[in-house]
């Protein structure tokens, strides 16, 4: 099983930056142009039972990836696990700390590529290195709009 994380701190309260993650449209927001994915749906925003489908676009090949919500606390955390996808196990923790008036937010992330170690010694790295850069770009995004709504407030 590999584990990656990424954290950064936002200038804004837990409540604007849980908000921001309830908006309708997050996932084009938060998804960086130049990743090949589309989102197919997004049903029941952060509760438990939502659903997210995506089609990762690989070429001439759609591969679909569909997560459920399977744990939500307003405010603290929301986890989400891949129900049918490319990968044998994926489960994402998005977990909100407030420290001082500030967000601490950290996407935790476990998973499991098909065919285990021989996978993980392969390309574990490389998949290491894509979600750093994602994890980055959202982290980027969230914390330029949520101090954004933060100052106007």
């Amino acid at each position: 099983m590999l584990h990656f994380q990424y954290s950064s701190t936002i200038n804004a309260p837990v409540n604007v930056v849980w908000q921001f993650h309830e908006r309708d449209d997050i996932l084009n927001i938060l998804t960086p142009p130049w990743q090949p994915v589309e989102i197919v749906r997004r049903e029941g925003g952060l509760d438990v039972g939502a659903i997210t489908e995506f089609r990762l676009l690989l070429g001439p090949i759609n591969v679909p990836w569909v997560a459920r919500h399977v744990e939500c606390q307003e405010n603290y955390l929301f986890v989400d696990r891949q129900i049918n996808g490319p990968l044998d196990f994926w489960e994402h923790r998005h977990e909100f700390k407030s420290i001082n008036g500030k967000t601490q937010l950290t996407d935790s992330i476990k998973y499991q590529l098909p065919g285990e170690t021989m996978s993980e010694f392969l390309i574990g790295w490389w998949v290491d290195s894509r979600l750093q850069e994602m994890f980055k770009y959202r982290h980027q995004i969230t914390k330029k709009e949520c101090e954004k709504i933060n100052n106007r407030e």
